[in-house]
This record gives C-alpha cells, structure tokens and sequence, in this order.
C-alpha cells in the first residue's frame, strides 16, 4: 500500500469519524466502504461501522465489527472497549470482561473510553473497579454531567455515602435535570425537616411535564423524602404521580401474566418425585415477589462459609435462552416456555452449573436469587433435581406495597405491572395461585416456604430450618442472637420495620385491599 492511499484512507477515516458525529451516517458508512475498498485491513473502518451498528441499536452486528477492528489493530483501546459495551447489552458478561481487560491493558487516554470502561466493570459486578476508570474519564472532562454521575452509582454500590453523595453533587451542579442522579442522591441517607431537597425537587418535577422517566424518578425522590418526614399519605399521592405517565406508556395488561403464569405451570404439570443420591449438593434458589424479602434469605444464605452468592451474574434464564435460541432477552412469553420445556433440561443445568461453578471461588454451594425464578421453578427443578428451592412470602398488603414503593428497572417488561396498585395486586394475586402450584407439584424436601414476618419474629429458629432443609450444616455462631456475629439476627434487624408498614399509608391503599380481595387473596 503506498503513501498516498494510507493518506487517503486516513482522511476518508477522520471525515467519516466527523460524519459519524453529525449524526450524517449515510455518507458516513460510503466513507467507510471506500476506504475498506483500498484497503481491507483497515481497522478504523471496521470500528466505525461498529459505532455505525451500535448507533442502530444492533448490538450483535456492532459486536462482529469491533472484533475485527480489535484484532487488527492490536494497540487501540476503542474496540475492544466498545466490544464489551456491545457483549454487556447482550448479556454475554463473562466475554464482556475479557474484552474490558484488553481495552484496560491497552492503556486507554480518552475519557469516553474510561466511562465505558467504567461502566463494563459496574455491569459484571465489579464497582470497586469501576470506580478509577469514572474518576480517570472526569479527570479529563470535568464538566461532563453523566461521567460524574456514574461515579456518584459506582461509589454507592461500594457503600461510599459520603463519595457518592460529592459526585451526585457534582453532577446535579453541572446539569439540575439529571432525574437518575435525583431519585438515587436522596437514597444516599435518610432526609429530614433540616436537610432535603424538596424545593428542587418538585421544580424539577414541575418542569418535567409529562415526561414519563423524569417524573418517575423525581417522584420516587419525593415520595421517599416524605417517608422519611413520616408524611406517609403524601408519599403515597406523590407515588401515584410519578407512576402515571409511565403506566400510560408501557400499556400494561394483566392478562399477559396471567398467560405467563399458566404457562410455568404447564413446565411442570403434575407431581415429581424427590430427587435421589444428592443430598448436600446443589445449586439454592430463593424466589418471592420483588421486594418481598428474598433478597433477606439470599443474604442470610451467602454469608453461610460453604455457600457464595451467584446473583445478578448467572441467569437460569440465560442458559434457556441460549439452548432455546431465542433472540429475545427474557424468556417472558408462552412461546418460549413452551419451547424451553422441549429441551434437554438435564444439559441446561449442567450448563447452569458449570457457568455458577466459575463464580464460586472455593465456596461449594452457590445461591441464586433472580425475579424470574418464580417462573422457571418447575424447569429448574427437572433441569437440576438436587437443587434447592426457597419460596419467601409476606403479607400482600405488604408485598404489594414494598414493590409498588421502589423503583424498579424501567427497561424489563416484567416489572410494568408495578407502575398500578391494582395492576400489582392481579400479579401479587398470580403470584400466589403459582406458589400454590409448585407446593402441590415439587417434592418437599426439594421446595419450601418461608414467611418473612417469621424470620423477623425468630430468625434462629426459621434460620436453622432453612439451613438444614439446604443440607448445610448448622454452626451456632451463625445462629447466634447477637446482631453483631449472627447474620440471620443482623439481617432481619435491618427489615423489622417493614413489617405491616402499609398500614402508614391511609386509606389511599383502598383499591389495593379490594383488587387483593376480589382476586381471592386472604389478607
């Protein structure tokens, strides 16, 4: 290749990279073949059209061409940054981390590269990490709003109050409509009459109209600042609110749960027998409605020497999705239960063991708390039969208002029932006939339930019950009642005043007892 068509490919590369930042993707992407034309190796093109890709919303296709841009040129950071970006989307995070590493060893200098970076680490579970690669990308553009917002995520994850709450500050200085950075600052730490940020709030609510994600987060940050003053009736009208623009835009109709459900049921339709041999081994899963408190039992459980926590980083529903083909990123529908159902169920937990086995470091036992277990109990079940499962239960009013009072992702179709009081009680109401369902058809000594209300009342006791019905043994430090050393007493300590806490909330929480009532769920 001679030096004037390394000239020429240069300078069609930095138009088309101008082109690409205009937004002008059509003369762009000319650009761009030109330049592969005189000369295929071209890693720039490749890397741009992959940016051309991802702009598109097509994350696999952006995925092929950074892995080409990133094996040809072997010194950028970009593509291989921008590669685990794509993988993330995908959820292929194991992959996403390699390719974080290369960019990282790389050496990146830019601060897009740093955010990306940065916000690849977060996804696999690793904010600690994170936390450098923000820091290093607003070192070098401070006055970039979203960088010091991520940052502000990153330290809250690692349990930096004080860290987090300086760079939600700094982010809401250089832009006051960052709502993200609102609805999670005032999580940071209880408000009270003395300190709060009521009067931004509501003008930043004001100011957002109809926008449905803006008044969603800034009505969460309401809501709970007046949770907080003890103004419980208030927060309730400033959740209602929040929630109705965003109800309106997802559309969300019951019956499609409803089909879910009988769908999960069909996975599993008639009685099994216990499982043989395995009787310490195995994978735990703890399932319940969010917020419902298996988040409590999958602390209590991971803090136990022999087990280690796989949650949010290995999926059951992933390993579905891959021997199922399915392009979607949830198995949510009746089609891909169905489907799901026809497959060797014994090699997709062979495969889910294998993928929670690499996250165990050392630890023999993994536990595995994701929404969707309540789903895939039945499939669960016939794919691995030694594998235990945990169903947490609570009182509905209080199910249902816990879930209703959180902010929940916006961008998993699963939640859109919890934008409604009475769309959330039809699902707390499927909920329960489902759990019904698996307690009549899985063998007891593989499903059991747990209330959380018991928990509270006597963790040794329930603790002891549900360690033994996991095959673990039963060490009495772990049991102890000393908040300090015993981490059942420690962590139900933290959800005693959730207990009955719909009852603060007034007669607004009408609807929500009668939409209960009428579904045939005892209160």
């Amino acid at each position: 290749m001679t030096a004037g068509t390394l000239n020429s490919t240069t300078e069609r590369l930095a138009q088309a990279e101008r082109l690409m930042a205009e937004q002008a993707y059509e003369p762009a992407h000319a650009l761009c073949m030109e330049a592969l034309a005189a000369d295929p190796q071209a890693a720039g093109a490749w890397f741009l059209l992959g940016v051309l890709a991802a702009d598109h919303d097509n994350p696999g296709k952006a995925a092929e061409l950074f892995g080409r841009a990133a094996a040809l040129d072997l010194d950028d950071p970009r593509a291989p940054a921008h590669l685990a970006r794509c993988l993330i989307a995908m959820n292929r995070r194991d992959e996403a981390l390699a390719q974080a590493q290369i960019a990282e060893a790389r050496k990146p200098a830019d601060a897009l590269i740093f955010d990306i970076l940065g916000v690849v680490f977060r996804q696999v579970g690793l904010p600690s990490r994170a936390i450098g690669h923000f820091e290093a990308a607003l070192a070098r553009e401070p006055v970039r709003a979203s960088i010091a917002c991520h940052l502000a995520f990153a330290r809250q994850d690692v349990g930096d109050a004080d860290g987090a709450e300086a760079a939600f500050a700094q982010a809401l200085a250089l832009d006051p409509g960052l709502h993200q950075a609102w609805s999670s600052r005032v999580l940071l730490r209880r408000q009270t009459a003395e300190q709060n940020f009521l009067p931004d709030l509501e003008t930043q609510f004001a100011a957002a109209r109809g926008s449905a994600a803006p008044r969603l987060h800034l009505g969460h940050a309401l809501a709970k600042t007046h949770e907080d003053l003890g103004n419980f009736e208030i927060a309730l009208d400033w959740l209602i609110r929040a929630k109705a623009a965003m109800g309106r835009q997802v559309g969300y109709d019951p019956r499609a749960d409803a089909d879910l459900f009988a769908a999960a049921r069909a996975t599993c339709p008639t009685a099994t027998a216990g499982a043989r041999g395995a009787t310490s081994e195995g994978p735990i899963f703890v399932l319940g409605l969010p917020c419902g408190g298996a988040a409590a039992v999958e602390q209590i459980l991971s803090q136990h020497r022999e087990v280690a926590s796989v949650d949010n980083l290995t999926s059951f529903g992933l390993v579905l999705q891959r021997m199922t083909g399915s392009s979607g990123a949830l198995l949510m529908d009746e089609a891909a239960l169905e489907a799901a159902g026809e497959i060797d169920l014994r090699r997709a937990g062979q495969a889910y063991l294998q993928m929670a086995g690499a996250r165990l470091a050392g630890s023999g036992r993994s536990v595995d708390r994701a929404p969707l277990n309540i789903v895939w109990a039945g499939l669960i079940h016939r794919a691995m039969p030694q594998a235990r499962i945990i169903c947490v239960r609570r009182h509905p009013m209080d199910a249902c208002m816990e879930t209703y009072r959180r902010l929940l992702p916006t961008d998993l179709a699963c939640y859109d029932y919890a934008y409604d009081l009475t769309h959330t009680a039809a699902y707390c109401a499927g909920f329960e006939r489902l759990m019904a369902h698996w307690r009549q058809v899985l063998p007891v000594d593989r499903f059991t339930e747990v209330a959380l209300e018991d928990l509270v009342a006597d963790p040794e006791g329930e603790t002891r019950r549900l360690l033994e019905f996991c095959g673990l043994d039963v060490d009495p430090v772990f049991l102890a009642q000393d908040e300090a050393t015993a981490p059942a007493a420690a962590v139900m300590a933290t959800h005693a005043g959730s207990i009955g806490r719909w009852r603060s909330y007034g007669p607004g929480l009408a609807p929500l007892r009668e939409a209960l009532e009428s579904a045939g769920v005892r209160l």
